[in-house]
């Protein structure tokens, strides 16, 4: 018994070091669980619906706890809370319904190339930060936009969300706080979405190592976000990701075997 605990635990540790990694970013940053936990899956070989589907099952538990460790942090801008939650869900399980009803190996490429985009979005967004607070003007149609792209593509929600926020003059700190609180209704929407179209086996090993590491690193990366200066991760999680998905795309497009 001890021998197969030890061969399961040397299975998911990869995938709980991933979670880890992933969460404490998105914690610290409001973005980039499920874009680097999908371009994980995907690099591996994953269908992207099942990756997609497992990677909100996990962030259903890890964004609970990030939501909590950044309220208790004071990092959440309530009004702002309000106005991308509907929007957010409604955007989340129309996408989670349109990747569960088409062939994943036709849009697998076009999947990686948008994960590239977000990544050459945040380099470019690490030498381009908002200097001045201000309230922002468009949230409704982040929260729409965002949803479906974070439930299609496996992870968009941060990264379109936080960014855009960021761009129209938000504040760092309740920025982060606020997107990650609302990811976690949004991932639990996205979720029942995937499990009612594809059913309990899209929760796999991966699913829980990714699940574990998470909720392990979710209280840090709210910590992360009241006291440190998000630019160098920002910049970090770009290069990352776009290396990682230009790897995926030359894969799915079989320039590599």
């Amino acid at each position: 018994m001890i021998d197969s605990l030890l061969i399961h635990l040397e299975n998911i540790w990869p995938y709980m070091v991933v979670g880890f990694g992933a969460q404490v970013i998105d914690g610290a940053l409001g973005m980039a669980y499920g874009v680097i936990s999908s371009t994980f899956l995907l690099a591996l070989g994953v269908p992207p619906s099942a990756a997609s589907a497992g990677v909100h099952a996990a962030e259903t538990f890890t964004t609970g706890v990030s939501g909590i460790s950044h309220i208790l942090h004071r990092n959440v801008d309530w009004k702002i809370f309000f106005r991308l939650v509907i929007p957010g869900v409604i955007g989340g399980v129309l996408g989670a319904y349109v990747l569960s009803n088409i062939d994943g190996s036709v849009i697998k490429p076009f999947i990686q190339a948008y994960l590239a985009a977000i990544g050459i979005w945040l380099l470019w967004r690490s030498f381009h930060f908002p200097p001045e607070p201000k309230d922002p003007k468009w949230v409704a149609p982040l929260g729409l936009v965002g949803g479906f792209m974070d439930a299609s593509g496996g992870g968009g929600w941060g990264p379109i969300v936080t960014s855009n926020l960021l761009v129209q003059g938000a504040s760092p700190r309740f920025t982060i706080g606020t997107v990650n609180t609302v990811e976690f209704i949004l991932t639990l929407s996205i979720s029942i979405t995937f499990l009612i179209h594809l059913g309990w086996e899209v929760l796999t090993q991966a699913t829980l190592g990714l699940l574990i590491g998470g909720v392990i690193a979710a209280p840090f990366g709210a910590m992360l976000a009241r006291h440190m200066k998000p630019q160098a991760l920002l910049m970090a999680v770009g290069v990352v990701l776009i290396l990682t998905s230009a790897f995926g795309v030359a894969k799915a497009l079989g320039f590599i075997g």
